[in-house]
């Protein structure tokens, strides 16, 4: 049961992993969500929050869950424990927290823990694909006179992202990208050569995989627009579906939403050009921009 609290680094993914564990106990307990609530004076709803990771922990809260769920074991109790205070300490992401929306933040620590992240994108190249000059032009464009501070910040951000690609295990990425989005002259001509022969060059690493879904296709799997699948080590996280939208992002995990979305994702990879063919594509598309 107990996982080491050094071996996960991110507050979201902690607070998931503890509350998954909490639950298990408590459903192998027999004892209902409503009682655990009742029994820590936090109410039924509140507990279930918990469980799922979206809420800060309490330490004597869960001292007092363990206890009603009969755990006894000393290293089991503390490793959990553990957990629960690195949960509550703040990561890297705190330094960024002014430069972007609170509904995002989880998003990124949950990225930062993937070992698989799958993402079909429409309007733009991946953000974890971006060079610098794009990624600035993109942010800038999305933003209403922004300063340039701010601007800087946040592509610094999008930049300290893609540290996950080049640690030595790096996540596994899949990138599926609409041809429009190779051919949209974002930041100019010169700013979008240069990032598709950065496209070019991050494809040729094994732990990354770039396809494009060509015009020729028409009508194809991923009508409902963009979104980004992200699967983790650990046992205790459920793959998540990630959309973004204006003003929030829908974070779904239930066992109907992710059937739907894997096989959708499943079969944009089917459809769209084979990754060599994919490549072959974005040179084309250099040489004529």
């Amino acid at each position: 049961m107990a996982v080491a609290a050094h071996s996960v680094s991110r507050p979201t993914v902690r607070r998931r992993i503890v509350g998954a564990q909490l639950r298990r106990l408590r459903e192998a307990a027999g004892i209902t969500r409503r009682e655990a609530g009742d029994a820590i004076k936090a109410g039924e709803a509140k507990l279930g929050r918990m469980e799922l990771g979206r809420v800060g922990l309490d330490e004597h809260d869960v001292v007092e869950l363990l206890a009603l769920y009969g755990i006894q074991d000393h290293d089991e109790r503390d490793a959990l424990l553990a957990l629960v205070r690195e949960a509550n300490r703040p990561g890297w992401l705190q330094a960024y927290s002014r430069s972007m929306p609170a509904w995002f933040r989880p998003y990124v620590d949950l990225e930062e823990a993937a070992q698989v992240i799958r993402t079909y994108e429409v309007q733009f190249i991946p953000g974890l694909l971006q060079t610098e000059d794009y990624a600035r032009a993109v942010i800038a464009h999305g933003m209403s006179a922004p300063p340039a501070k701010e601007v800087d910040r946040r592509v610094e951000l999008r930049l300290r992202r893609q540290r996950i690609l080049s640690t030595p295990t790096p996540a596994r990425l899949w990138a599926v990208i609409d041809e429009a989005a190779l051919w949209r002259p974002i930041g100019g001509s010169d700013v979008s050569r240069a990032q598709l022969r950065a496209l070019l060059e991050a494809a040729r690493h094994e732990h990354i995989t770039v396809q494009v879904m060509p015009f020729r296709v028409g009508g194809h799997a991923g009508e409902a627009g963009a979104f980004t699948i992200l699967r983790f080590p650990e046992p205790e996280l459920h793959d998540i579906a990630y959309l973004e939208q204006l003003t929030g992002a829908m974070y779904l995990e239930k066992d109907d939403d992710m059937d739907r979305y894997s096989g959708t994702m499943e079969q944009l990879c089917v459809q769209s050009a084979s990754p060599e063919e994919s490549m072959d594509l974005i040179s084309k598309i250099i040489r004529e921009i």
